[in-house]
């Protein structure tokens, strides 16, 4: 597209949304509207491009547009998208502008319910091993593609590697997206209210292969019954690999060993991320890695030196024999199911935030390791009540979680929190109830 003159919309700001609207201006874009229901920010850049703010009111999308930019946080059930869908309107996100616009790359795309984060970090920490300053990590991660498109002249350059993590939100409106490797690392239920239906949700999980053709590489989770359903259900048209924890796969896990190809690869007592989960992110990893032609030695050299992120089983610290672990990623019942599989007993467990209206009872089978739950935010005593009944400690926010946890906990127990929702009763996202209550735990 030629993008002078065009009329377009960039629904929602962010950090994707300014995103976004750099790489317009970069590609010459001169008639640019924002809407945004919050407090607009860097409004001298925006007004230095030209750029109209305007709040959102109904006749806005009225309007004609030639092209849309969502920020992923609107959600496709919402009136207006739908409305604009229906008049041939073209609406894309960030990660569609930016995969159209930039040069050829190699894009390994990662999505999935849970596990995103740390297998995009450790792809990414791989091809940085083997390709070094043209190794990138973006989506939604935390660094939109259209802004690793700009930082690193993609626009100009090609064949450098992208490790995305990509979610359903930016995958519903891709047209042209096509990773050279993708994986759907599990399926569960989540963001069924804003998707529209849990159906709609797991749907827009394959549209992450939907342009895949023969060459490109698709990574199948051959322990999840609804990655089963639904690659069935939507065919893969590539090349596809198996792995599994479980079972006989391309890549699976063997007396200690995560083996490939019927041969011993890497040795599991040498992992420093604790959890069996931990072990299908890095044979995720390793094939796309493989994929895009790194060395067997520098996936496992990688592998071995790698100790996680930050909001995923993090361990914070050890204060008088007991454990301390933020787990704020956690924002699904699936998430702390992950979670709590990695302890034995005696763990603590802090849930609660914003209400997602998510069942509690999947939890239930796992909560053998638990010795007690604190309920905090919006939803804490809900989730609380849900999972142990009159026996939950239920307080008004983290500092009281924090102290609450401090004052029941003995030598050898683990303090974990792992809230099961989101957090936007009374945080901005995950990290910012990450790093609070890293901050409390770490003041104690």
């Amino acid at each position: 597209m030629n993008y002078q003159g065009k009329k377009i919309l960039v629904i929602g700001q962010a950090r994707s949304g300014m995103a976004a609207i750099r790489l317009l201006r970069k590609l010459g874009a001169d008639t640019i509207t924002l809407t945004e229901r919050k407090e607009v920010k860097n409004r001298e850049e925006l007004e230095s491009y030209g750029v109209r703010v305007v709040p959102q009111e109904d006749a806005l999308f009225e309007e004609d547009w030639d092209l849309v930019i969502k920020n992923p946080g609107v959600p496709p059930v919402s009136p207006f998208i739908q409305k604009m869908k229906a008049r041939g309107i073209d609406i894309i996100t960030e990660v569609e502008l930016a995969f159209r616009n930039a040069k050829p790359q190699h894009y390994a795309a990662i999505t999935g319910t849970n596990g995103k984060t740390t297998t995009t970090t450790l792809t990414y920490e791989i091809l940085k091993t083997a390709y070094k300053d043209k190794a990138h990590v973006s989506g939604n991660i935390g660094t939109p593609l259209c802004e690793t498109v700009l930082d690193h002249n993609l626009l100009e350059e090609e064949g450098h590697y992208i490790s995305l993590e990509i979610s359903n939100a930016q995958l519903v409106d891709i047209d042209t997206f096509r990773p050279e490797v993708s994986v759907i690392v599990n399926m569960t239920p989540d963001h069924v209210d804003t998707m529209g239906g849990l159906d709609k949700y797991y749907f827009s999980k394959t549209r992450v292969y939907e342009n895949a053709q023969a060459g490109d590489l698709f990574l199948k989770n051959t322990d999840d019954p609804v990655v089963a359903e639904y690659t069935e259900k939507y065919p893969v048209h590539c090349d596809v690999k198996t792995f599994s924890l479980e079972h006989d796969a391309d890549i699976c896990l063997k007396d200690g060993w995560i083996v490939k190809n019927g041969t011993p690869f890497i040795d599991t007592a040498k992992v420093s991320l604790p959890g069996k989960h931990n072990l299908q992110n890095i044979m995720i990893a390793a094939m796309c890695a493989e994929k895009l032609g790194v060395s067997d030695e520098d996936i496992k050299s990688t592998v071995y030196a790698f100790q996680g992120v930050e909001h995923r089983i993090e361990f914070v610290r050890e204060l008088d024999g007991v454990r301390y672990y933020n787990d704020s990623k956690a924002t699904n019942p699936d998430a702390v199911i992950t979670a709590l599989k990695s302890f034995d007993k005696g763990v603590i467990l802090l849930v609660g935030g914003f209400e997602k209206g998510l069942a509690m009872d999947s939890l239930l089978p796992y909560m053998g390791c638990v010795k007690m739950v604190i309920g905090l935010g919006v939803s804490g005593k809900r989730l609380a009540t849900d999972l142990v009944g009159d026996a939950a400690v239920v307080v008004k926010d983290m500092k009281e979680a924090v102290d609450a946890a401090r004052k029941a906990a003995v030598e050898g127990d683990i303090v974990l929190l792992s809230p099961a929702t989101s957090s936007f009763d009374q945080y901005s996202g995950f990290e910012e109830r990450g790093r609070h209550f890293k901050q409390l735990v770490n003041a104690l």
